[in-house]
């Protein structure tokens, strides 16, 4: 029998093991972001919403920096595992700390050189930019250590340790949640508050799950921890490549999201701010969701690589399909409540004329139409890159967002005006899900040879 529970333990059990774990600490993670935005929406109002949103792709450029590495690392890591081999699986780790080292500090100074710059790229107006400065040049001390502790938390999850990984960030985002409503509305610090309550929380975060470097079950780490092999650094990148693009296309596509509501909103009797308010809320609570599938992802990533590595095809096929089924089941139920419930959803993040929040809820349940099948891209451009074959998962993770969105973006507008903006999601959904199913399904005859 293996003596890792990777390679014999039930499919079903593994999962439940290491996903949930993993995706409340996706959850958690998320949070940061969305409690800033409902504590800054009750006290600055929408104009700060606004500016958290023309905010947001910082923090998916830094968690795309945080997914080359730390599921890269991961996939190898388990790879390695799942053939015996301790000392290269040991490389890998040192290799991925000296790569989450190197990488938060060029980021810090990128940020910190061209931040109005990089905003106004964003989509920021003339009433939202210093709202943004005040908010971002303050994280932005905290994105080096965000990739750091993100880069762990995959190498925790690997090695076997979900619940310490999920742990880490609970305590993380515990500190910034008590913190915001302290900072903002008793101190009065307004958006700098917001900002100082969140890296706050990321540095807790971090030594947390620093401590685990001496606590590794699958192997132990000797000499030097920091290694700085370009060779594997580029191995690393190859496998960890899928899930970067992934959170690099959202950042472009919030980028070219934000430019097209600002555009197309001034010409609507929205204006230019309530379009980008609106669609930083529903892009908060889509999030959420984006987080489960993620932590899915992540979750199955050390059962797939494993039992890859070890040829035990049919846990593989069975790991997959149960995380698409869990994807789809968790995102029909977000599905319903937008439908539903979406004024309800909207009212969380502060009070706003009639038609802020008219928008808002059409914004919320025309482009999440199609939510529950969002997770079958995002799991499937995992389990390629789980598998060793990061092309494939680097083709599927740029499906979604890059091939199909963004074009959409740029076209349906044209012919229905800011209604196009928010129909060009669902469509892109739909059609990157059916591709996801056909190339893993021609990937499984592969593995029925």
């Amino acid at each position: 029998m293996d003596k890792n529970i990777l390679g014999y333990e039930k499919t079903s059990v593994l999962l439940r093991k290491f996903a949930v774990p993993s995706i409340v600490a996706m959850l958690v993670s998320s949070l940061y972001n969305i409690v800033d935005q409902i504590f800054i929406g009750q006290g600055v109002g929408y104009l700060g919403n606004a500016a958290t949103n023309v905010a947001f792709p910082l923090t998916t450029i830094c968690l795309a920096i945080s997914l080359l590495i730390g599921v890269g690392c991961a996939a190898g890591f388990s790879l390695e595992l799942g053939a015996g081999n301790k000392d290269k699986a040991e490389h890998y780790v040192k290799n991925a700390l000296g790569m989450a080292l190197i990488f938060g500090l060029l980021y810090l100074i990128v940020i910190l050189v061209f931040l109005r710059p990089m905003l106004k790229v964003f989509g920021a107006t003339g009433d939202i930019i210093e709202y943004a400065v005040d908010y971002t040049r303050i994280t932005a001390f905290g994105m080096p250590v965000l990739v750091a502790t993100n880069v762990l938390s995959n190498l925790i999850r690997a090695d076997g340790g979900p619940s310490y990984s999920m742990i880490c960030m609970i305590v993380g985002a515990v500190i910034n949640t008590l913190l915001d409503p302290l900072f903002i509305f008793v101190f009065k610090l307004g958006m700098a508050g917001a900002a100082w309550a969140t890296i706050i929380g990321q540095y807790f975060s971090f030594f947390a799950a620093l401590m685990y470097l001496k606590k590794f079950k699958s192997i132990k780490l000797s000499g030097k921890l920091l290694e700085f092999k370009i060779k594997t650094w580029l191995k690393i990148a190859s496998l960890g490549m899928s899930n970067n693009l992934n959170q690099v296309a959202i950042t472009i596509v919030q980028i070219v999201l934000n430019n097209s509501l600002t555009y197309y909103g001034a010409l609507s009797v929205y204006g230019s701010e309530i379009p980008l308010a609106g669609c930083g809320i529903v892009m908060k609570v889509n999030s959420i969701l984006i987080s489960v599938f993620v932590g899915l992802a992540q979750g199955s990533q050390p059962i797939i690589g494993f039992n890859y590595g070890a040829k035990k095809y049919d846990r593989v096929k069975d790991t997959y399909k149960k995380a698409i089924l869990t994807s789809i089941c968790i995102g029909f139920i977000g599905f319903l409540l937008f439908q539903i419930i979406p004024e309800t959803i909207v009212a969380l993040f502060g009070k706003g004329d009639a038609l802020y929040i008219e928008f808002s809820v059409k914004f919320m349940k025309i482009f999440l139409f199609m939510i529950a099948f969002t997770g079958v891209q995002i799991i499937s451009s995992n389990f390629f890159s789980a598998i060793g074959k990061p092309l494939k998962g680097v083709f599927l993770s740029l499906t979604r967002q890059v091939i199909f969105l963004i074009p959409l973006l740029l076209i349906l507008p044209l012919l229905f005006g800011i209604d196009g903006v928010m129909f060009s999601g669902p469509v892109s959904d739909s059609i990157a899900a059916t591709i996801c199913f056909v190339m893993v399904m021609i990937e499984f005859k592969k593995m029925n040879k």
